[in-house]
């Protein structure tokens, strides 16, 4: 039989949310009293997920990451959205989620990819050493390096000079997240023999980490900026439907060749 003194697995608990038949808490905030009217949906989703005081530069920053994750045009994200949405109508949310599978690895969350090399770097007991060594990793590849390089913004993505250009302006920051990827940048620059852009996502893995966001969790704040993208999506799916139209063009560009395979 069992030992009386084997070992009891600890309660989980919850520090996020509790209510009563009266009240509701977010952490030790009274939702009613302290929150509704007072702050701001970025306060509160940061107290949730960074479980520490917000100071205003961590809203300023997340605001504009999340702006800056939102939208970019008629992407994998959102044609999946729109075309869900066309075929279920009735299913918004179903529409919106499958959008949100498409943030990942490729597109919109390559921001835990970057964040991966700038700890790497932030760990190294030469920095510049470790970005020669990244930089040479990625070359002998031929693969992309996360954070940099865009098809569509040449020769500079101006989102992300921007997103670091407002960063460096906050003097709460202590900037060493930024300055690993500047410097993985001119390490990467010299390597391939041309300049290769910081993008988007790069920027904002450098912003997040100065916010003491986890790498883990970054590829949440895609997700957060993105769902607010992909409902406007669907309201202008609603105003002038587009998915009909997406679907008889791909259908109309990739033609039926039943021998293909025979060929190969």
């Amino acid at each position: 039989m069992p030992s009386s003194h084997s070992h009891e697995r600890e309660t989980p608990v919850t520090q996020l949310c509790a209510h009563t038949l009266t009240s509701l808490h977010y952490g030790n905030a009274n939702l009613v009293e302290d929150l509704l009217g007072k702050k701001s949906f970025t306060e509160v989703l940061l107290q949730q997920i960074l479980r520490r005081a917000v100071r205003p530069v961590d809203v300023r920053i997340a605001d504009m990451v999340l702006v800056v994750l939102m939208e970019h045009g008629l992407t994998p994200s959102s044609i999946a959205t729109r075309l869900i949405y066309m075929s279920a109508p009735e299913n918004l949310q179903g529409a919106v989620a499958s959008g949100l599978l498409a943030v990942g690895s490729q597109f919109v969350g390559t921001m835990e990819n970057c964040s991966r090399l700038l700890d790497r770097l932030r760990a190294a007991p030469d920095a510049k050493a470790e970005a020669h060594a990244v930089a040479n990793e990625y070359a002998e590849a031929r693969k992309a390096i996360p954070g940099f390089g865009h098809h569509l913004h040449k020769p500079v993505d101006p989102r992300a000079y921007k997103l670091l250009e407002l960063a460096r302006a906050e003097s709460e920051l202590k900037g060493e997240h930024i300055a690993m990827l500047e410097l993985l940048s001119s390490t990467v620059d010299a390597r391939f023999g041309r300049p290769i852009t910081i993008n988007a996502t790069g920027a904002v893995a450098a912003l997040l980490g100065e916010m003491g966001v986890p790498t883990e969790v970054m590829r949440g704040f895609a997700v957060i900026g993105r769902a607010a993208g992909l409902v406007s999506h669907v309201v202008e799916e609603q105003l002038c439907p587009s998915g009909r139209f997406i679907w008889e063009t791909v259908e109309a560009a990739i033609p039926f060749d039943a021998q293909a395979s025979d060929r190969k």
